[in-house]
C-alpha cells in the first residue's frame, strides 16, 4: 500500500469545465477521503494508482486543468500535523457500509 496526496485545478470558467470538476471530485471521492476542497488523501496499492491515473486522464482536459499526485513515504498520513478544524483520519481501517 502507498500514500499518496492528490491536488487539482480545473478551469471552471465553462459548463464544460464545471462538469469535468465534479466528474473529478466524484472519481476523486472513489479513491480516498478529501481533506481540503481539492486536496485528497489516497491509501491504495499499484494497481489502484495506475486505475485512478487512467480515470484522471481521461476525464481532465490537459491544457488547462491541474492535477498533483505526491506519494508520501510509508505510513505517512501517520505523521500528518493538524490545525484549526482539520483532524487526523483513519485511512487504513475497516469501512462499514
Amino acid at each position: 500500500m502507498m500514500d499518496l496526496l492528490l491536488t487539482y485545478d480545473v478551469d471552471t470558467t465553462s459548463p464544460e469545465g464545471r462538469r469535468r470538476l465534479r466528474k473529478v471530485a466524484k472519481l476523486c471521492e472513489g479513491y480516498g477521503t478529501r481533506v481540503q476542497q481539492s486536496v485528497f488523501e489516497i491509501a491504495t496499492d499499484d494497481i489502484g494508482l495506475l486505475k485512478l491515473l487512467a480515470a484522471v486522464k481521461s476525464l481532465i482536459n490537459t491544457d488547462t486543468d491541474s492535477i498533483r499526485i505526491y506519494r508520501l513515504p510509508r505510513n505517512g498520513f501517520e505523521a500528518v500535523r493538524t490545525m484549526g478544524t482539520a483532524r487526523l483520519l483513519a485511512h487504513r481501517d475497516d469501512f462499514v457500509i
